[in-house]
């Protein structure tokens, strides 16, 4: 018999298997079935004894758990109403859905109960806490009973109601019964797509009905476990997909846009004959599907699956329309995909395209139980659905429910389509959304935006009618952003949008355009909030030019929804609190560039990595610095990194950290710094042979000024040449150099046998201080620490005009861990004789100019600041050049 009501869904498989897996910061824990529906049962049975009436709304307000789903079981077994809100709604839209559906009681967390408060909602709800202490009488625990109800709901009850996005006004509530729920429950597992050998993966909020339906009553009908990230951010979806071993995902068109072009990044990263390699066989895999029927996906891209998802089989995509040419590449890539289609009045599914016979430009057929009528038929018109799985109308809004249910159970969805002979559902756009102009000019406002969004420079576009006209605001790329302010910044936009409207009939393209530089108002799901808009774009006209930034962090709820997002990952929020708060009076954004635009070099990024580690408990290694340019790949990388176990007092310190600098250089390289075996030494006293040969015959060099006999020291040099270390071997002798490392950049060493035995031989250390400072700081101050005397190049690269740069102030926190004697050093003349590029240098004269060691004591009078230590060294080694005052 077909189950009518969600208790009787839930009742079909045994207690036993596992209900959910939840991904932990630390790993995965999973919980049985039986637990599962205990938990609910017994706050049911709880809820009854507290007095809930059937009908009575219970508000869950938090971010996706088991806990979550327990409560949201419990409350429909108990005859009550989940309401599951959206906890980064914007504020406003949140107190007004919150009075509008007056739960009685609400379930949320510690660090969402202020939102709930300051609602004022009439009566007052009563709050408990699916978070915190156990034992606290507001903890959700404290109303479970000591043993489950049997539940008494009928299948026209209410058993949920979700709040539509507000797309074009204010949100409205969707009820929806246990009838609808159960009959689109039932219809989809129906079309036998997936089994109870399945583990479903749902990195999307569970407030959305499709991801409420779909991806919680769904697998729990089956018995397949639901697979719980623990944010829903990219790095801890791929902890998810790694950890969990889902074979089918949920998501969502702009979740799938993003793996693409993170993928292709990627790709790209490698070097142009890998990026053709892969689109190669991207296009081989497409066509052997097209033509032969042959599934080569999984196959030409195995290293993919291994890496990113091992076991997932299928993605499923809903919420939206998923666009066809990414369709394609998708399963090119070896995955099934399967969409479809629907409203939240429609319990959500209306259409299913399954993967055997999915047609990429189509939503779909009618699921089992739906009929779908077009007004008018025969040609496009609106989408008209009929079943059970159709709601009864909105929460306290008849007028509303009259212009879209009929008499006859017809529901206007607000889509136009047209159906084809197959029964296939073609969709055109939705009704609402249709500009029309004064002329009768018909317009998609989405196939516009589409094309228009192309255009170099342009992030995104959103086209609307004002005045009898089309008209558009547009929101530039952060590079274009830097580079134009103003009304350059305007002309450049107006330009690029011009220029891709050339692939639109005339009446497409915006006459006029607005430039804004925040995202454009966006539902969580990807929704232009049309409404908003408007508003956006009177403001932008009244204002006569480009939106102006204020010098202060961008509102979380003007940021893009993937951004918002994002900052539900604990981690992710408590970093950008903390950037928020280091920058109070700065434009930050998801955008903001550490370099470019917080001036942050890579060893400023060391001390914030630090200063994270301490003040958010996450661990970042010096690798993550080649990933992270913006404040986004930051909050990513937050997110995705490992938990620190807490630091000692001072670890915040990077002065501190390299006076323990075992703790930074892994085994594998303190090995560098070993004392050298009898034929190391043999080895190096034949290459400083060789260099004292090639300094007599080939590059006289001159010497003026000596090196201290005793160590250690930190020997300074100018950097011109990669002939510099040959020549500055002359002046240190050969007693010297057995007791001397340098600072050899890995880009250029240790790359192969030959180098790496050369590097080891002359005391040359794997330091990289641009890509891992932290490290290479480490193995400079263990090679101080061991009392050997050091060559740095403070001013980090070669010059590349020959004029002496600022030096970086790496050596100044160097010096501050191990304040030895430095000594400033002129090097002249090797650039002329082998500049950049040239593999072998020419027949001349090179000169060493050693200056007067700077005392530990002088550096040790600077105190705290390693820019001061930096500045010295610098001023000592420019008056080394001859014709200087002081030379």
């Amino acid at each position: 018999m077909t189950a009518a009501t969600v208790p009787e869904l839930l009742s079909a498989r045994p207690p036993d298997g596992v209900a959910a897996v939840a991904i932990t910061r630390d790993g995965a824990e999973e919980c049985s079935r039986g637990e599962l529906l205990e938990r609910a049962g017994r706050l049911a049975a709880g809820l009854v004894s507290a007095g809930l009436d059937k009908g009575d709304r219970i508000a869950l307000v938090a971010h996706n758990s088991v806990d979550w789903v327990a409560a949201a079981l419990g409350v429909m077994q108990a005859g009550g109403v989940v309401v599951p809100l959206d906890t980064q709604m914007p504020l406003k839209e949140f107190h007004f859905v919150l009075r509008d559906a007056q739960p009685r009681w609400v379930f949320t967390t510690g660090a969402l109960v202020d939102r709930v408060i300051g609602a004022e909602v009439d009566p007052e709800p009563t709050l408990y806490r699916l978070d915190g202490d156990e034992r606290a009488p507001e903890h959700w625990r404290s109303l479970w009973a000591d043993e489950p109800i049997v539940p008494d709901v009928a299948p026209e009850d209410l058993a949920t109601m979700f709040y539509t996005s507000g797309t074009t006004g204010a949100p409205k509530g969707v009820p929806l019964t246990h009838k609808n729920l159960a009959s689109n429950v039932s219809s989809l597992v129906q079309e036998n797509v997936a089994g109870s050998d399945d583990r479903v993966l749902v990195p999307l909020p569970f407030h959305h009905v499709y991801p409420f339906t779909v991806g919680i009553l769904v697998p729990l009908r089956l018995g397949a476990p639901l697979i719980l990230p623990f944010s829903l951010v990219g790095p801890q979806i791929v902890r998810a997909l790694q950890l969990g071993q889902p074979t089918i995902m949920l998501g969502v068109p702009r979740l799938y846009d993003a793996v693409w072009t993170a993928l292709e990044d990627r790709v790209a990263g490698r070097g142009a004959v890998a990026e053709k390699l892969f689109h190669g066989m991207l296009a081989l895999s497409m066509q052997a599907r097209k033509r032969w029927g042959l599934r080569l996906g999984r196959r030409l891209f195995r290293s993919l699956h291994q890496r990113l998802a091992p076991s997932l089989r299928m993605v499923v995509s809903g919420g939206a329309a998923l666009d066809p040419t990414l369709t394609e590449k998708l399963r090119a890539l070896g995955w099934e995909v399967a969409t479809g289609y629907g409203l939240s009045e429609t319990a959500p599914i209306l259409t299913y395209n399954p993967p055997e016979r999915l047609r990429v430009e189509s939503a779909g057929m009618a699921l089992p139980g739906v009929e779908l009528a077009i007004d008018p038929p025969g040609e496009i018109g609106e989408v008209l659905a009929r079943g059970d799985n159709v709601f009864h109308g909105y929460w306290r809004r008849p007028d509303k429910t009259r212009e879209v249910l009929q008499e006859d159970g017809w529901f206007r969805t607000g889509d136009l389509g047209e159906l084809d002979g197959d029964g296939y559902l073609y969709l055109q756009g939705r009704r609402s959304a249709m500009i029309v102009l004064p002329g009768g000019e018909n317009i998609d406002p989405e196939r516009v935006e589409g094309v228009l969004s192309q255009a170099e420079g342009v992030r995104e576009v959103g086209v609307l009618e004002s005045g009898g006209r089309l008209v558009g605001v547009a929101v530039p790329e952060p590079a274009l952003l830097r580079a134009h302010q103003g009304e350059a910044l305007r002309e450049r936009l107006i330009s690029a949008v011009q220029a891709a409207g050339r692939a639109l009939p005339s009446h497409h393209r915006p006459g006029r355009l607005q430039v804004a530089v925040d995202p454009l108002p966006r539902t969580r799901l990807g929704k232009l909030r049309r409404h908003e808009l408007q508003h956006l774009y009177d403001r932008l006209a009244e204002q006569g030019g480009v939106s102006a930034a204020k010098a202060e962090p961008i509102p979380r709820e003007s940021m893009a929804p993937e951004d918002q997002q994002l900052l539900t990952d604990p981690s992710a929020e408590a970093t950008w609190e903390y950037l928020v708060e280091k920058y109070p009076d700065f434009r930050l954004t998801p955008d903001t560039s550490l370099s470019l635009d917080l001036g942050l070099d890579s060893l400023a990024w060391v001390n914030l990595s630090l200063t994270l580690r301490d003040r958010v408990g996450v661990e970042f290694d010096d690798d993550a610095i080649g990933r992270i340019e913006t404040v986004r790949d930051l909050l990513r990388e937050a997110a995705g990194a490992g938990q620190s176990e807490g630091t000692a007092e001072g670890a915040g310190d990077l002065v501190a950290e390299l006076r323990r600098p075992e703790s930074n250089v892994p085994e594998d390289l303190q090995r560098w710094l070993e004392p050298r075996s009898a034929l190391s030494a043999v080895s190096a006293r034949l290459l400083w042979a060789l260099a004292s040969l090639f300094t007599r015959v080939w590059v006289r060099v001159e010497v003026r000024g000596r090196l201290p006999d005793d160590g250690p020291v930190l020997i300074a040099p100018r950097h011109l040449s990669v002939l510099d270390p040959v020549v500055l071997s002359h002046a240190v002798g050969l007693r010297r150099m057995l007791h001397l490392r340098w600072a050899g950049w890995t880009g250029l060493l240790f790359q192969g046998p030959v180098s790496r035995w050369f590097s080891r031989a002359a005391g040359v250390l794997p330091v990289d201080p641009a890509s891992a400072p932290r490290r290479s700081l480490a193995l400079a101050a263990m090679t101080l620490q061991r009392q050997d005397s050091l060559v740095w190049f403070p001013e980090g690269a070669r010059s590349p005009d020959g004029r002496l740069q600022p030096f970086q102030p790496g050596v100044g926190l160097l010096l501050r861990a191990w304040p030895v004697p430095v000594v400033p050093v002129w090097v002249e003349g090797t650039r002329e004789l082998m500049p950049k590029g040239r593999r072998l240098p020419r027949f001349g004269r090179a000169t060493v100019v050693v200056g007067e060691p700077i005392s530990a004591e002088r550096l040790k009078a600077l105190g705290d600041d390693e820019h001061a230590i930096a500045r010295l060294i610098h001023d000592e080694v420019a008056a080394l050049e001859p014709g200087s005052p002081r030379s």
